[in-house]
């Protein structure tokens, strides 16, 4: 049969069985419980529970192996046949100077093998030809009929086949083509496997056929042609690389024409190279050494490549058609790597291990324990392999395998035709493939007949799992054969004699070992015999086995005992017969000899190769070697009298341990007989409960099997402990007057019944017998009483109480307890209603209701029920009623809520909604007068403590209305207090609207206002007013507010003074010094800041860098217009820096503030942030005054005067050059170019005007306007006022107190004017601001002209629509003649101008526009005008006043 891939078909599955635990907990007892169904297919398979899942326990890091090399169509015995044929072929071929070429018919390879066979069975080449059946044997090579293709197969046969099958018979070649496939060139050349080659056996020095050209050599003078016997023509004489005979060319048959190229044999050599036997077969170890990682890496880029898809996807039905293709395949030859038969006691094995360490987890331990743990299965008790000292390996010492797809295990049995078990512990699938061991023969002979080659030179070829045959191959030849997937986590067992192999189905990870127990001993003893014949080495003496087992039968197993006394039977009959034909032969020497110490190759007959125990045959002049008795003719050709035996134990001995086994064995039988008689009471005494004790502990030390006998022993034993339990508990409990669980009457006498039936004396039946008569004078006297009538109560629970001391539950008792039960709860009621009593509550009361359900029905109680049911339904519809006004969400009114209260008090029941509800009336209540308290009072409440009256209203379930007054005006405060965050805190800001309004009180210490400043910034601060000390109880007295904030003014002024000096002492970043000190300045971005891009704060005058913090505007302070000052007026330009730790929040005008503080009276709330504002806004009225005061002065006015005079000089000139000068100027005009040399000079301003205005000519052609700015810079002189010391200080000391406030007034900008003008211009400032404002001026011209153009679209669409409106109205007013309400206009207009009068922004600087007149009238004007406002500022705010 040549099966393919798809013509394999999978045998019948292996029978599966999964334990219960109990099952599992057993591994050997549940092995023989499976045994009769599994045995009858060689195999089976057990998945164990599925919590049964043990760790795996292999170190992987020390994990290295070598793996063996497989080459998958060098396994199959057929296919292996074929190739050592096909190598054969190869050889002849090559020798004579050729490579072999396989030629293909009908698009696949030619079977050359079974072409040669098919003419060797049909009789020959000649016969063949003779009778023209060459169509035959293409029919038997299964080639289709009618295509001429026999003639095909003889052109082959003559040229491949025939000359090779001529040369095997010792015919001369004369007719041999030496180049038949010089004209194949489509044929597949065919490269030999060279098997022999690469086993472990090494092949032999002629095995060697490799192109090696071998020429003549030049050393030697003459050579003699070994035909012709000439030694002329050198130059034609060939030299065989084999013998190193020479050949003259032209003397062969067929002569040859050249030298051949590369090796080349004589005839002679051919035939002793193409006629020598194949050697061993075995596998060849890898070179590599791989870890468990690296050869899992290898395994599964091989499957995945293989079949083009990942490992976990392709089927295992692909797998296993796949590998029996190619086992069967000439043409593939894929190879595999399989790391097998690894030792675990190097490795470590796969399961924990319990050892001298004990360094195991609990979890670990468990399993290092289990008798499923392939380390601890050899050596349980029932296992036979715990007798034998030594620690085989593989058998009882598990070995480990590591596979890979493809990597197969060859068919073949257990040394010893013992049990094996594998357990995969993770991976893919193993697939197995089994025969039972009745079928172990025919597998044997079948496989023989089908490979004769490969047993002709291996006879033990199938033990040395080195050869496969496909399963359908064996199963058409009628030998059973199933199969099975292994799982990770499940076990396979084989059985003694069953033949198994299979494959791997990927990369996994097995382990293996064998285990015997007492049904293998026959099997065993079979297969020695077996080895004998085979003359096999036995892995350990099984006679040796036996012996060591009967030398202690009191350790074996009772099973295990029997069979061992069989099989030692069989052993002492056959060791008398041996001997008594040793005495025959005259050998009477004999000498004792411990076999068990001798190592095995030592005392190993000569002649079946059997490991010697009970007795071997030695000669006294040939001490080298020995033999069993079985072959005492074997051993050499001495004298009968110079041999002798070697014995363990004399004839004598023997007897006796078979003895003390059968004693052992019939121990059982013994026990059995006794108990027996005791569990029957065959002789009419019953035994005690001690002897019945007695012979169960007998079988449990003698480790007895579990029989029924031993069952129906220990069932008597269990229910004589449980009668003595019951009797033990009835009579102390009687006596102790303690509760135990009591037995009902019957029960009593069934115990009574039953301890007289068990055949076990009891002396406690006596005590069972006057309980009961106790009990029955017991029911005599509750019957009477039970009678009486009316029944008395106190009678009935003495009645009672002595039932319950009786430890038997009487029928009487039950009524008594009845009784009982009524009149206790009737009692309960009656106190629970009395009117006198505290009322219970609802829960008691539908307590008392389910309690009266469950006791016995009578008048009185049904009446007692009734009345407690009524009562619970009115009580729980007013509970009802309640539960609904707490969880309604329409609130009711507090007169509502007590007219179901005073309803709810009738009832006699304590109702917690009720009382709920009576609790929240009662916070009302509360809360109301403390509304009224506060309303009525003195001053206006504080915002929070109407945000809490209004948290506890909102929480309170009555309907309030005082609560929406309320809620209205705290939603009105926070109005207010955010209208006044957006008019004060800038976007974003890290500080609180009461911060801000209050003093910094803290201004000296630049550290401590830093670091507050950067954790309000990070969200790490939080604080109102812990800048000013107060308090929340602070926050409530205005006067304190009042007081904090004056004297936080002068703390905030004496502490700005201090953080100037100390910040104008540190070191300048524009200077050329870079080193970092103590006293260095630092951002507020943490860093230092240093050259160009560094501002100072013009109040605290700490350093900052230019683009962490915000700075004034140039640009857009320097367009001119017809009022404004030319370019040139440098002390007007916005140069004035202040820091963000200076500059708090945006600085509003003093008429925004006032608006603020209209609105703030009309709020009948107080806030503190009012109270704050109202002092800051004091405080700004004050300075204010003081500044028109000192600007009002004479000195000042003459310099505002100057001033005045200066602006209107460059306003005349720039009138001249207008064009030129201002950058805003989109293009110069040509027709004025040269006016500017006319232009007039303004004395100690403008020293060189000329150059100004050539300047002026090119700047607005070249650069931007930032670019002009810049360029005008080295122009700028100052200072342009000679400002004395005496007026100086009092203005910058205004200047200060004018920075501080968190205000903006025009008199602040007007004295900063004054003291620019009075000193130099600050180039490096001004410089640093233009270079800063460059990268945004960039990308807001581009943006501006967007905007205007969209500007300039929606004005024309906004006129159109006007006018288009306006049409429409005035249409409507012709048609209507309706004129609009006057009244209602100049309301209208009224409310406008009273919100926006102190909205209105007036000129940016009034002061300066003028002459001191035009200053005095202005500042008359605007003095008039505040005393009106000076009353929202003094009167005091808490009190109710109108405004």
């Amino acid at each position: 049969m040549e099966p393919g891939s798809d013509d394999f078909l999978p045998p019948p599955e292996c029978p599966v069985f999964e334990p219960t635990w109990a099952e599992f907990r057993d591994p050997l007892g549940y092995i023989a419980k499976i045994r009769p169904i599994a045995e009858k297919s060689g195999i089976c398979k057990i998945r164990p529970p599925v919590d049964w899942q043990p760790p795996f326990a292999v170190e992987v890091d020390n994990f290295r192996f070598t793996p063996r090399i497989q080459r998958l169509n060098e396994l199959e015995a057929q296919t292996r046949v074929k190739l050592n044929y096909l190598d054969q072929i190869a050889k002849f071929w090559e020798i004579q100077g050729s490579s072999l070429k396989i030629p293909n018919v009908e698009r696949r390879i030619l079977d050359l093998y079974g072409l040669s066979k098919i003419v060797m069975e049909e009789g020959g080449y000649e016969a063949i030809c003779k009778d023209r059946r060459w169509a035959r044997v293409a029919q038997r090579l299964n080639y289709p009929p009618g295509k001429n293709i026999g003639s095909l197969l003889r052109s082959h046969y003559e040229r491949i086949i025939y000359p090779y099958e001529m040369f095997q018979s010792g015919a001369n070649l004369v007719q041999c083509n030496t180049h038949p496939f010089d004209n194949e060139e489509k044929d597949k050349e065919y490269k030999p496997h060279s098997i022999p080659l690469r086993q472990s056996v090494q092949p032999s020095k002629f095995s060697s056929y490799s192109r090696r050209a071998k020429r003549l050599q030049p050393d030697i003078d003459s050579y003699v042609c070994r035909i012709c016997s000439r030694g002329d023509e050198d130059d034609k004489l060939l030299l065989c690389d084999g013998c190193d005979d020479n050949y003259h060319i032209f003397c062969l048959i067929p002569p040859l024409l050249e030298i051949p190229r590369g090796v080349w044999r004589c005839p002679k050599c051919i035939m002793e190279e193409c006629k020598r036997p194949p050697e061993a077969f075995g596998f060849e170890q890898a070179t590599q050494e791989y870890t468990l990682q690296s050869f899992g890496e290898m395994a599964d880029s091989f499957k995945t490549d293989y079949f083009n898809m990942p490992v976990h996807m392709v089927p295992t039905e692909l797998v296993e058609k796949e590998f029996w293709r190619l086992v069967s395949s000439i043409e593939e030859d894929v190879t595999v790597e399989y790391g097998a038969d690894i030792h675990s006691k190097e490795f470590g094995s796969g399961f924990p291990v319990s050892n001298s360490k004990g360094n195991l987890s609990p979890e670990e331990e468990e399993y290092a324990t289990s008798g499923w743990n392939l380390n601890v299965m050899p050596v349980l008790d029932q296992s036979v392999l715990c007798h034998i000292n030594a620690d085989i390996s593989g058998m009882k010492i598990p070995w480990l395998y590591v596979g890979m797809v493809f990597s197969a295990f060859c068919w073949h049995i257990e040394d010893h035709w013992s049990y094996s078990i594998n357990y995969l512990h993770w991976g893919e699938p193993k697939t197995w493939y089994g025969v039972p061991s009745l079928a172990a023969e025919q597998l044997e002979e079948v496989m023989k007949r089908l490979t004769p080659e490969l047993f002709d030179s291996q006879p033990d070829l199938l033990h040395q799992l080195v050869t496969l045959m496909n399963p359908n191959t064996l199963m058409s030849h009628g030998v059973p054969v199933v199969r099975t997937n292994q799982c990770a986590g499940e076990f396979v067992i084989t059985f003694p004699r069953a033949y198994h192999s299979g494959f791997n189905q990927g990369y996994n990870f097995a382990e293996a070992v064998n285990f015997c127990t007492a049904d293998w001993l026959p099997a065993g003893r079979q297969c020695i015999e077996h080895y004998r014949r085979l003359r096999r080495y036995c892995v350990f003496s099984h006679e040796e086995l036996i012996c060591k087992m009967a030398a202690f039968p009191e350790k074996l197993d009772l099973n295990l005992a029997v069979a061992v006394h069989k099989e030692m039977f069989i052993m002492v009959q056959e060791e008398r017969r041996l001997r008594k034909a040793l005495l025959e032969k005259g050998i009477t020497e004999a000498e004792r000899e411990a076999f068990e110490l001798l190592p095995d190759d030592e005392r190993q007959c000569m002649k079946c190769k059997t490991t010697c125990f009970l007795s071997a045959l030695a000669c006294y002049d040939c001490p080298d070697g020995l033999v069993c008795l079985s072959h005492i003719n074997d051993l050499c050709k001495c004298s009968s009298s110079r041999q002798y035996l070697r014995y363990r134990y004399t004839l004598d001995e023997l007897p006796a341990m078979l003895h003390k086994l059968k004693i052992r064995a019939e121990s059982f039988d013994t026990w059995a007989n006794k108990v027996r008689v005791a569990l029957e009471v065959e002789d009419g005494r019953k035994r005690s409960f001690e002897e019945l004790r007695a012979l169960e502990s007998e079988a449990r030390e003698r480790r007895f099997p579990n029989s029924d006998l031993l069952q129906r022993l220990r069932n008597c034993l269990n229910e004589a402990e449980a009668c003595v339990s019951q009797v033990l508990g009835l009579v102390s409990g009687q006596e102790a007057r303690i509760e135990t669980p009591q037995l009902t009457l019957t029960e009593l006498r069934v115990l009574l019944e039953q301890m007289g039936s068990l055949p076990c004396a009891m002396h406690q039946i006596g005590d069972v017998k006057d309980v009961l008569e106790q009990v029955e004078a017991y029911q005599i006297e509750a019957r009477e009483a039970l009678a009486s009538l009316p029944p008395s109560v106190g009678l009935l629970r003495s009645l009672l109480e002595k039932g319950q001391q009786l430890g038997v539950e009487v029928p009487e008792a039950h009524q008594l307890q009845q009784q009982v039960e009524q009149a206790r709860w009737l009692d309960e009621v009656k106190q629970a209603l009395a009117p006198s009593a505290q009322r219970g509550s609802l829960v008691i009361m539908q307590g008392l209701l389910v309690t009266g359900a469950k006791i016995a029905s009578s008048p009185s109680v049904d009446k007692a029920r009734a009345e407690l049911q009524e009562l619970l339904t009115i009580a729980e519809r007013w509970e009802e009623k309640a539960h609904f006004c707490l969880e309604a969400r329409q609130k009711h009114p507090p007169s509502t809520l007590e007219a179901i209260i005073r309803e709810a008090e009738n009832i006699p029941v304590h109702l917690p909604n009720i009382q709920a509800l009576k609790d929240a009336l009662a916070k009302a209540h509360a809360w109301i007068a403390d509304v009224d308290e506060i309303q009525n009072g003195d001053h206006y409440p504080c915002l929070d403590d109407l945000e809490g009256l209004v948290a506890i209203g909102r929480d309170l379930p009555v309907g309030l209305e005082e609560l929406r007054q309320l809620e209205l005006q705290v939603l009105t405060a926070h109005s207010w207090r955010e209208k006044a965050s957006k008019t004060f805190l800038k976007k974003n800001s890290c500080y609180a609207l009461l911060e801000v309004l209050c003093p910094c009180t803290d201004a000296g210490s630049d550290t401590s206002k830093r670091s507050r400043w950067i954790e309000k910034e990070l969200g790490l601060y939080r604080s109102d007013t812990e800048l000013l000390g107060l308090s929340a109880q602070d926050l409530r007295d205005p006067g304190s507010v009042i007081v904090a904030f004056k004297e936080g003014e002068q703390k905030e002024k004496e502490g700005i003074l201090q953080l100037r000096r100390t910040n104008s002492a540190k070191p300048s970043p524009l200077a050329s010094s870079t080193a970092v000190s103590s006293a260095t300045s630092i951002c507020v971005c943490g860093q230092v800041p240093a050259g160009v891009g560094a501002l100072q704060c013009d109040l605290c005058q700490d350093w900052f860098h230019g683009q962490c913090v915000s700075v004034p505007r140039l640009f857009s302070s320097s367009r001119p217009s017809s009022t404004s000052s030319p370019l040139l007026a440098w002390w007007e330009w916005n140069t004035k820096f202040l820091c963000p730790l200076c500059m708090r929040s945006r600085r509003p005008r003093l008429e925004t503030i006032l608006a603020l503080l209209v609105a703030l009276q009309r709020l009948p709330v107080r806030l503190p942030e009012g109270e704050a504002l109202q002092c800051l806004t004091e405080r700004a009225i004050v300075w204010q005054g003081r500044a028109r005061q000192a600007l009002a002065s004479e000195d000042v006015t003459a310099l505002l005067g100057q001033l005045a005079e200066l602006r209107q000089q460059l306003q005349d000139v720039s009138r001249l050059e207008e064009p030129l000068t201002y950058p805003s100027t989109p293009a110069c005009d040509p027709h004025r170019e040269g006016s500017g040399n006319d232009m007039p000079k303004v004395p100690g301003l403008l020293p060189n005007v000329d150059s100004m205005a050539t300047h002026g000519k090119i700047a607005p052609v070249q650069g931007s306007d930032l670019e002009v700015l810049s360029s005008l810079l080295p122009q700028l002189t100052g200072p342009v006022l000679n400002l004395p010391e005496a007026t100086r200080a009092p203005l910058e000391e205004l200047m200060l107190e004018g920075d501080l406030l968190e205000v903006t007034l025009d008199e602040n900008h007007s004295i900063w004017q004054l003291l620019q003008a009075g000193q130099p211009p600050d180039i490096e400032r001004i410089r640093t601001l233009l270079e800063l404002e460059k990268p945004e001026h960039q990308g807001n011209r581009t943006r501006g002209r967007a905007l205007e153009k969209r500007r300039r679209r929606r004005q024309q669409k906004i006129d159109l629509g006007r006018k288009s409106k306006e049409e429409l109205q005035s249409k409507k007013a012709r048609n209507s003649d309706i004129k609009p309400d006057e009244g209602q206009e100049e309301e209208f207009e009224e409310e406008t101008d009273s919100e926006n009068i102190f909205l209105t922004s007036t000129e940016h600087s009034p002061i300066l526009k003028g002459n001191q007149n035009s200053f005095q009238q202005n500042d008359s004007g605007s003095v008039a005008s505040f005393p009106s406002l000076t009353p929202l500022l003094h009167q005091p705010y808490p009190q109710r006043e109108e405004l």
